[in-house]
């Protein structure tokens, strides 16, 4: 079950959800629109390798915009922090930012119960298209959790992406064992 605006709004109220800055404006019928940070960044290396740390470069994104091109793979950042304490959290992109070929994710749209953070994009484009910091692009859709949880992921010793950021963070993938 999906959380409506009014049931949003609660668990803002208790404390369940938590959107910095929240602006009532974004609120949806059942969901928040979250807007670009003003930080991307690029892997350094062409070739990555799952088994080994991949390095990454920041950049901030001019007043002016900054134009995405195809075939490259960015890492964005939400200007909103969030937590999310008893709803799972999904990121979807928002279909205005679809309509401009821009996928925000590539496979991570869904968080965790206990994730708190800013959210990580992983932008890629099919045209040339210009990006603002600060433009909606994507919204939080909130689902009811069915029983009790045992491992919340702030609360997990082995999450890789639970310190406070603003900008975007890399794969760990190469902290995993395989």
């Amino acid at each position: 079950m999906i959380l409506s605006d009014i049931k949003i709004l609660e668990a803002i109220d208790n404390g369940e959800i938590v959107i910095e800055p929240f602006d009532r404006s974004c609120l949806g019928t059942n969901s928040y629109d979250v807007h670009l940070g003003k930080w991307l960044a690029h892997y350094k290396d062409h070739i990555l390798d799952a088994k080994k740390h991949n390095e990454i470069e920041h950049f901030e994104i001019p007043e002016d915009g900054f134009v995405l091109h195809p075939n490259t793979l960015y890492l964005g950042v939400t200007h909103e922090y969030t937590e999310t304490h008893a709803t799972v959290p999904f990121l979807e992109g928002k279909s205005s930012v679809g309509r401009l070929g821009i996928d925000i994710h590539a496979t991570a749209g869904k968080g965790d119960v206990g994730f708190c953070n800013t959210w990580t994009l992983e932008i890629s484009c099919t045209h040339p298209v210009r990006v603002y910091p600060g433009m909606p692009i994507g919204q939080l859709i909130y689902f009811m959790v069915d029983g009790d949880i045992e491992n919340y992921y702030n609360k997990k010793a082995n999450a890789k992406y639970n310190t406070r950021t603003i900008k975007p963070v890399e794969s760990m993938m190469w902290k995993n064992k395989f």
